[in-house]
Parts: C-alpha cells; structure tokens; sequence
C-alpha cells in the first residue's frame, strides 16, 4: 500500500494566518464552537474570506477523490492531552473546531447527526478504553475497514474531513478510489442491484434499536461523472446474499485493497475525502491512553444539489436517524 501519495493543496502562511484568524474571531464573538449563533454566522464569516483562499478550499476535484489541505500548525502543547474519550473533550482545540467548520462551510453544508456525539458538528476520533476491537473510530488494534461514511443512511455526507490535532506515530488513514478499480461488466451489473442492506454501526446506538425493516441497497450506481458507491462490510449481512452477489462483493474488496493509499496525517493537515467514490479506513495501533495518542476532528458537508445517488434513497427511513443541518442547528 503507497503511503502519503495523496494530492496536496498547500496553504501559505497568509492564508493560514487568514483563516485561523477567522476562527479565533468567531470563537471570541461567540463564546463556543458549539454555539447556534456561531454556526449560523459560518457563511457570512466565509463569504469575507479572500478569493484565493476560497479557492484554495474548494471541493475534491481530482480523479483520486481526495486531497490533503496542509499549512496550518497547531502547537502540541498548548493542544493539550488526547482525551480518553470523545465526551471528556469539552473546548480542547476549539479554535480548531471553528477552522474545521470554516473549511466545511466553503465546501458545502455541515451536517451532524442526533444520535452521534450529541449532535456535534465537529467530532473528535480518539482511542477510547474497552472499544479496541470496534468497527468504530474508537478503535486501535483492529483494521478500521475500508467504508463509506454512514453508509447505512441516506442523507450521509457528501465531503468527509478529518483534521489532524495530533499523530506522533504516524498511523495511516486509507483510502480507495471506486473509480480505480478494475470490475468487469458482469460483477458491476450485480453489484448495481439492491440486494443486501447496510446496518447502522455501532456508534449510533438508537439507529441499532430501531424497529424498521432493513432495506436492501445497492452497492455501486452510476453517477453523473462517474461510478459511484456506498459501501461498509463490516455492517453488511453478507451470509444472507446468493453466492453470486457475495462473489462480486468480496472482488469488489479486492479491488479496493489494491488501490488504496495509507495518508499519514500531520499535526494541521486536513484530509478532505469524496464520500462517494472513495472509502476510508486506518491501520491497526496500539493506543498508550497517556495523552499522546493520535487524536482527529471530523465534519461531515453536504454538497447541495449533487446528484450521485439514486432516487430511491429517497425512501428510506434511515433507521431513525435524522440529519441536522448547521444553519437550522
């Protein structure tokens, strides 16, 4: 697996400075980064920004589905310890936050979720102690599995970016394009059919409760630029599905292995990913729990108006689970 090749958009240090600067404002005037008043002051703060930065960060738009936006610094020490859990965090790295929602406004519409990290714009990845083997950001010793984020929903984002806080050991985020694999003609139709359903995982515990039939989706559709894919295995009740079916799966996740780039994050790079089209995992670690494990911040961005997915996704009942948006928040 290629290690770092991902395309690299670069801030310079005035438009490092001009954005955090946008950050540190907002967060003064409002007092939280969780505040209502600061989300919905989020596009008139982005709509001051200067032309080159806005273009700076605008969308993915290269055929690999992702980028990494680097030039921010953030100093390790005035961060503070990684937080044994996501819930401990409170404002550590709130200028942060702000920075995240900042990007995520440009490139779309933030979206959080009910039922995830009490409905936060802005979450926190960090090892958390009794969830090692989970298929959950949670996790350390175990491959996180390539997915699509919430795959299970279909109002799930469009953009997913993770802001690197911190990453002393160097563990890799993967990534893997659809648009690179080699699929043929037949395995494509079948993946195409909604045969099996996609299950919520198992950070949205009242998704998991609710009492609706799982519906069957498909796995790949075709997009107006391209194929497209909603994909997670570890949530995917695969011994239900013919054999065929199952087959072109399990080569669908072949071809996926094959493609995939490990993206080793750096204190203040930003991982923007194409939800779409490119899967996202990380390596197994051992978590030390000592305050210097890696710690990552994560928003979600709807892109108003794509049409990548299939009108029937219209009628599911997303287990429950309602999208919330950051001007309604």
């Amino acid at each position: 697996m290629p290690t770092c090749p991902a395309p690299v958009r670069r801030l310079d240090p005035a438009a490092a400075a001009e954005l955090t600067s946008a950050a540190a404002k907002l967060l003064a005037r409002h007092g939280s980064a969780t505040s209502p008043d600061l989300l919905a002051d989020l596009p008139a703060t982005c709509a001051r920004l200067s032309a080159p930065l806005r273009h700076l960060l605008r969308p993915v738009d290269t055929a690999d589905g992702l980028f990494v936006l680097r030039g921010l610094d953030v100093d390790d020490t005035e961060l503070g310890p990684t937080p044994g859990h996501w819930s401990t965090v409170a404002d550590a790295g709130a200028r942060w936050d702000v920075a995240l929602l900042l990007v995520s406004t440009l490139m779309g519409t933030p979206i959080a979720w009910d039922g995830q990290q009490d409905g936060r714009f802005v979450h926190n990845i960090v090892p958390s102690p009794g969830h090692e083997s989970e298929q959950t950001g949670a996790s350390s010793s175990v491959l996180l599995t390539p997915h699509t984020e919430d795959a299970f929903h279909p109002g799930r984002a469009h953009l997913l970016l993770l802001c690197c806080m911190r990453n002393h050991d160097g563990i890799a985020t993967t990534a893997a394009s659809v648009r690179l694999t080699g699929l043929d003609p037949a395995d494509l139709d079948r993946l195409k059919r909604p045969v099996a359903p996609i299950l919520p995982d198992d950070a949205y515990e009242q998704a998991q409760q609710f009492g609706g039939r799982p519906a069957p989706v498909p796995t790949l559709f075709d997009g107006p630029e391209g194929l497209t894919m909603r994909y997670d295995p570890a949530y995917t009740p695969l011994e239900e599905t013919d054999p065929l079916w199952r087959e072109a799966y399990e080569r669908l996740g072949r071809e996926l292995a094959r493609v995939s780039v490990a993206v080793s994050l750096e204190p203040g790079d930003i991982l923007v990913v194409d939800n779409d089209t490119v899967v996202h995992g990380r390596v197994p670690f051992r978590a030390r729990y000592d305050g210097t494990d890696r710690w990552l911040k994560r928003a979600s961005v709807r892109v108003e108006g794509r049409r990548t997915r299939p009108l029937a996704e219209h009628d599911e009942h997303g287990y429950g689970q309602a999208a919330l948006t950051a001007w309604a928040a």
